[in-house]
């Protein structure tokens, strides 16, 4: 039953992707708007849900470490493995080694969100699980719509920007089998798998999604959507308890 929330979260990047099979004319701003709700979602998901969580199943110290690990985590990767960020750039390209650099930057963007899902669905607290799933689902919703514009900007193929785009999800899917196997083989790490889930989200929210919906001069709009997003998971926790 795990597998499920997994499964569907990861098929929302696919889902993302395909409105670009549509869409020739893209607005910033609602890009931008989108990106800081789903970024008020997952601070959310990790201040309102995982934190509290991981402090109940252990202690104070566990989740400090375990939110220390998960942000020095993706840090390293970053610094150790090249890549380049999504940005709002519409410079059409055919350099193939631009598109293999920013396909490795998303995956290490979906590694950490696979984690928290898969983890966090092995826990006793399965409001937490779905709570997660739903919030990085929706997220990977402009994820897959981004990866497969940025393709199209690379002179990709719309069709192979989506199977491209797929192919980030199964990574994170993959991540997601990872999160569950070692949520549910040593039960003692799943407080500090849910603090390390709630370090990545954070790291994940400052480093990439913030600065991305305040790229085109639409903080205010961006800051609004935000706190709405915030305010939607708060409002989503409280429901499903």
């Amino acid at each position: 039953m795990f597998l499920l929330p997994i499964i569907l979260s990861s098929l929302c990047t696919s889902l993302g992707a395909l409105p670009v099979l549509l869409i020739k004319n893209i607005s910033h701003r609602g890009k931008d708007i989108l990106l800081a709700y789903t970024a008020g979602i997952m601070v959310a998901a990790a201040a309102y849900g995982l934190i509290p969580a991981a402090i109940k199943l252990s202690s104070l110290p566990i989740m400090v470490i375990g939110i220390l690990i998960g942000t020095l985590t993706l840090t390293l990767l970053e610094s150790l493995i090249p890549h380049i960020d999504l940005d709002h750039s519409r410079r059409s390209t055919d350099h193939s080694g631009v598109i293999v650099l920013f396909l490795i930057a998303m995956s290490l963007h979906n590694l950490p969100e696979g984690l928290s899902v898969g983890i966090t669905n092995v826990t006793d607290n399965q409001n937490i699980g779905t709570l997660v799933s739903f919030a990085i689902g929706l997220q990977n919703v402009p994820d897959g719509f981004l990866v497969a514009l940025f393709l199209i900007t690379q002179n990709v193929g719309r069709i192979k920007a989506i199977l491209i785009a797929s192919v980030t999800g199964i990574i994170e899917m993959c991540a997601g089998f990872i999160g569950v196997y070692f949520g549910g083989t040593f039960e003692y790490i799943v407080p500090y798998g849910l603090a390390f889930a709630a370090g990545s989200l954070l790291f994940v929210v400052y480093k990439e999604l913030i600065p991305e919906s305040h790229g085109d001069g639409n903080e205010r709009a961006a800051t609004l959507a935000f706190i709405f997003g915030f305010v939607t998971m708060v409002l989503l926790t409280e429901w499903f308890r």
